[in-house]
């Protein structure tokens, strides 16, 4: 393509909403308020158990935005490399652990660049891709036809179309993407840094970087960048607020799809309404899920919920008594040494450690080795009782 056709990377302007800067703003600050101490009231290892569970429930709707439905026991079977025989369940399961240890990574400070860089997106999409079967890395190739292969971390060689809108030309995605992190990389307030993560997941789904997997990357990069800012945690992920308004949330993207609509639509290309309409709806969003993450993580509620499943457990003979000793232990304290077991429940050491046993069996108590320490674990079949309308009922 010769200088004279090839786009200019004005195109993507305006990179930031300006005229509802002010609304906007306090969303930001909201933000910033409501997910301070989400984490204070909880000891740090039950945090590390409940951050386990928020990424196969971030994995769950980042997969069901893509339109792929793995239900919650199929993902909680793959981390245990236990696979169904069906192909398609097979298939998703997969692209859900995939999911997860990616952004176990990101939580785990692994990650090579900062969020918004050409070099992160490429990390993020290799480390997806990397771990899917050569059959699942294939797109639909709209100059043939047929099909292409997905290289893990490499840009897009072809051109692409998505519903109505046609991404940058492959031999600009350099300049764009250089752009892009350019334009989001120095600003100088906290608000404009914050408002920053909603503009920019837009952005880059416009940029569309690679033949497949755009969308899941550039969630993982919001997260990775709310992180990055100290908002973001381990216990809440702006995919389930995505997914429950999921339709939308793709209304919302097309509309900032749209060239500037008017005198009045700002000076850049593309809409200032449509990207300002968004941001707004990106930060409700996060600010929904803080809120939804702080109610059913409040330690006395989370204790109350346990008491009754383990009541209900217990009087229909599937749980040992004592078992709510020990859990409550586990909450309260973080972990226990095993063989404070019998101190815990009152029974002697046999029956305590047949209670404990239970207990592990059923995943409700968790450990890193088979004499460790153990702390509460949130196995699938208990969501619903412990930490009701993470997912969807049924």
């Amino acid at each position: 393509m010769s200088a004279e056709t090839t786009p200019s990377t004005s195109l993507m302007e305006p990179l930031m909403p300006a005229d509802a800067q002010h609304r906007l703003e306090n969303l930001a600050f909201d933000l910033v308020a409501k997910s301070q101490g989400l984490t204070s009231s909880l000891h740090t290892e039950v945090i590390r158990s409940i951050s386990d569970l928020v990424r196969s429930m971030n994995c769950y709707y980042s997969n069901l935005i893509e339109g792929h439905n793995t239900h919650p026991a199929s993902i909680e079977k793959a981390l245990r490399d236990d696979y169904s025989s069906d192909p398609e369940i097979r298939d998703l399961q997969l692209e859900a652990r995939a999911h997860i240890e990616v952004q176990r990574l990101i939580d785990e400070g692994k990650t090579p660049a900062p969020a918004f860089s050409a070099a992160f997106i490429c990390w993020a999409h290799s480390e997806f891709c990397q771990r899917l079967p050569d059959e699942l890395l294939r797109a639909d190739n709209p100059d043939t036809g047929g099909s292409v292969q997905i290289e893990p971390g490499r840009f897009r060689e072809g051109d692409v179309q998505v519903g109505r809108h046609v991404a940058v030309p492959a031999d600009t995605l350099d300049s764009f993407t250089r752009r892009f992190e350019e334009g989001y990389a120095l600003l100088p307030s906290r608000a404009g840094q914050i408002i920053a993560v909603a503009a920019a997941h837009h952005r880059m789904l416009w940029i569309h970087p690679f033949y497949d997997g755009n969308g899941r990357v550039v969630r993982l990069q919001s997260y990775a960048r709310l992180r990055e800012l100290g908002i973001g945690s381990s216990l809440w992920s702006v995919a389930r607020g995505l997914a429950r308004n999921v339709r939308e949330y793709k209304l919302q993207l097309q509309a900032a799809d749209m060239p500037r609509q008017g005198d009045l639509d700002g000076r850049g290309n593309l809409s200032m309404q449509g990207l300002e309409s968004f941001c707004e709806f990106f930060l409700s969003a996060c600010i929904d899920q803080v809120e939804f993450m702080r109610s059913i993580l409040k330690p006395n509620e989370l204790m109350r919920r346990i008491e009754l499943y383990c009541r209900d457990e217990m009087d229909a003979g599937r749980l040992m008594k004592g078992s709510y000793n020990l859990l409550r232990e586990a909450l309260l304290a973080g972990s226990f040494e095993r063989g404070r077991a019998p101190e815990i429940t009152g029974y002697a050491d046999r029956q305590a450690r047949k209670v404990l046993k239970a207990l592990l069996d059923r995943g409700l108590l968790v450990s890193d080795s088979p004499k460790g320490a153990v702390r509460l674990g949130f196995p699938e079949h208990v969501l619903e009782h412990w930490l009701p309308r993470l997912y969807p009922t049924g």
